[in-house]
């Protein structure tokens, strides 16, 4: 599997997630393989047809995120991970 496949198949299981307490139990699972999350924040967003997942997370260290972006194709916001959720597919 290519990488930036993988990371499309960890964002469309993220994306099928229907509240945030859902949504953040996955994002836990999903970081925990780069490391513990210390920080997370999730704001949603609609417009129009289309729903949103804004999260900001931490971990234990900075290598740990760099990774974490890495295999997400996620950025930087500040000090913190910006994973953006496509919550559009997701029933509601």
């Amino acid at each position: 599997m290519r990488p930036a496949s993988a990371a499309a198949d960890r964002l469309k299981r993220l994306a099928g997630c229907r509240d945030v307490g859902n949504l953040k139990s996955a994002v836990h699972e999903m970081c925990a393989e780069f490391g513990k999350v210390t920080r997370m924040e999730i704001l949603t967003m609609s417009e129009a047809e289309k729903r949103r997942a804004l999260c900001f997370l931490q971990l234990e260290s900075e290598a740990q995120e760099s990774r974490l972006i890495a295999c997400l194709g996620a950025c930087r916001f500040g000090s913190d991970v910006l994973v953006i959720v496509d919550l559009s597919g997701a029933p509601s």
